[in-house]
């Protein structure tokens, strides 16, 4: 079997007092669609933070093919980042910059791309996330919440990215434009080998897109020497696992908690 491509080994991460991780083992195979699900505070946005190298773990460390983050240079750190496309929560598009130039932004500071095929790429990027023609001049403002993750989603994708992460891609969207946005996760997927590592809290994307879903808990609401990943497993089997919290989850079932 090939090695997978990222791997968190005993990965701990704590912010002063607060502990955020603990102990945390994961290993991701190449190509693979992995949904990180979990009550909010659990540390899902801290753990792609530490996958990109914008975090540094307190305890354990973080291998990308094999080499741990730690290890790298400040080039190399920078070159391994350019391999990996990130759509942050809120899109966080350049307010300043229109659409093309948001897009384009990537590229132009990767440096190496002549501005031609800067054009091209960032209009067969925006095609392919069903902008409509005339979008390129409109500025972040003058569009939608999910015509935004769009464009940041060509953004991500506009590098040719290995590693997709997404960060609560369809929070804040209503029903039909959080399909639109599961659809064009599906379709990076089959357009292009890419492994997908998808934080999120909607259900429907994790039925939709996963191949494997990993389940945190927060740190503060486990026993002494649990585990803080609560499932590991194919998106079929949340609903039937073993640990009653999963299943709550799942289920959005609040009974238990309520009668703390």
């Amino acid at each position: 079997m090939a090695d997978p491509v990222l791997q968190l080994r005993g990965v701990g991460v704590r912010f002063g007092r607060q502990e955020v991780l603990r102990g945390v083992d994961l290993a991701i195979d190449r190509h693979q669609t992995v949904c990180v699900v979990g009550e909010s505070g659990c540390g899902k946005t801290v753990l792609l933070k530490l996958i990109v190298g914008l975090l540094t773990p307190t305890a354990g460390e973080v291998l990308f093919e094999g080499t741990p983050l730690h290890r790298l240079s400040e080039r190399e750190l920078t070159r391994m980042r350019l391999r990996v496309g990130f759509l942050f929560q809120q899109a966080a598009l350049f307010d300043s910059l229109n659409v093309y130039d948001n897009v384009a932004f990537g590229l132009r500071a990767k440096g190496g791309v002549a501005e031609a095929e800067v054009r091209q790429r960032v209009r067969e990027r925006l095609a392919e996330v069903g902008m409509p023609e005339g979008a390129e001049g409109k500025m972040p403002a003058e569009v939608s919440g999910g015509m935004r993750k769009r464009v940041g989603l060509a953004r991500a994708l506009a590098l040719d990215p290995d590693v997709m992460l997404y960060d609560e891609p369809t929070t804040g969207l209503d029903p039909i434009m959080t399909d639109v946005i599961n659809e064009l996760i599906l379709r990076t997927r089959s357009r292009r080998p890419v492994t997908s590592i998808i934080v999120t809290h909607e259900m429907r994307t994790v039925r939709k897109v996963a191949d494997r879903v990993v389940m945190l808990y927060p740190l503060a609401r486990l026993g002494p020497g649990e585990p803080q990943v609560l499932y590991d497993g194919p998106p079929g089997g949340l609903a039937e696992a073993d640990d009653p919290r999963v299943r709550e989850f799942v289920a959005g079932d609040a009974r238990a908690r309520l009668e703390e």
